[in-house]
């Protein structure tokens, strides 16, 4: 947690320095739902390709949840603290997935919706990308309540798992029409979201009791794990079949050791 004995000028200056890196963190990590945006309004991408993309994505995102912020969660605030927030952000997410999904965007991470798939309700699926978008971002500044340093692991995990929800959201404003500034603009709008996410993730729960931020990172952590097993890995299975899991573990892999530097 952030020293609350420093003099009044550090104090200052540290708070600043770590809500400026924490919304650098959080604008690299939605950034990448733009780039998904340039990708599927310019670009005609394999299905495969996206497909192993969110395989990768999704072991990278389960390394992060499992020793980035449930290991915080756990050394904050202990057992109880942990399973209270992890169930409420799984509840939280499946609650606003069902809303979602019955307004159209229950395969917003999907990028190969038919032409007339009645499900492909874009304005649904931006929205969707914001409600998965507030906890990842938030779970980046409340990484560094106590490390002081930016989880890598966790930034290139959203990173990766944001590029097809991006072109996948896209794809279905193009086909209703959207015209590209009105596009762009949306996603930009995005993007600013998850930054100041960030932000708050670190500066509103450095001032906060030590339990209460534990609490914060398992349902970000519980939101997290059930936008994987509900949209992420259903994609990548149905493009890549038996190589999922074999992509997801290196995801995984990779993950777990950048989380030991």
């Amino acid at each position: 947690m952030v020293n609350k004995n420093l003099g009044d000028k550090n104090l200052s200056d540290l708070m600043f320095s770590g809500m400026l890196m924490s919304g650098i963190g959080g604008c690299v990590a939605g950034s990448a739902l733009f780039l998904g945006a340039f990708l599927g309004y310019f670009v005609k991408l394999p299905q495969r390709l996206v497909a192993s993309i969110m395989a990768f994505g999704a072991g990278v995102l389960m390394s992060a949840v499992s020793f980035e912020l449930l290991d915080e969660a756990y050394a904050l605030g202990g057992p109880m603290h942990l399973a209270v927030g992890f169930f409420l952000g799984a509840t939280i997410f499946t609650i606003a997935n069902i809303y979602l999904a019955r307004k159209g965007a229950k395969h917003r991470k999907r990028s190969d919706k038919p032409e007339d798939d009645d499900e492909n309700n874009a304005v649904a699926i931006a929205v969707g990308s914001v409600i998965d978008g507030v906890p990842e971002s938030m779970a980046i500044g409340l990484t560094m309540i106590s490390g002081g340093m930016i989880s890598t692991a966790t930034v290139i995990a959203i990173f990766l798992s944001n590029i097809p929800e991006g072109l996948s959201s896209t794809r279905g404003m193009k086909k209703t029409g959207w015209k590209p500034v009105k596009i762009f603009s949306l996603w930009f709008f995005i993007v600013v979201i998850t930054s100041l996410s960030a932000m708050a993730g670190f500066s509103v729960f450095s001032h906060l009791p030590v339990e209460l931020t534990a609490i914060t990172l398992a349902v970000a952590a519980g939101g997290i794990l059930a936008m994987l097993v509900d949209t992420m890995i259903p994609e990548a299975f149905a493009k890549t079949h038996n190589l999922a899991g074999m992509v997801t573990v290196i995801g995984f892999t990779i993950s777990f050791i950048l989380s030991k530097f």
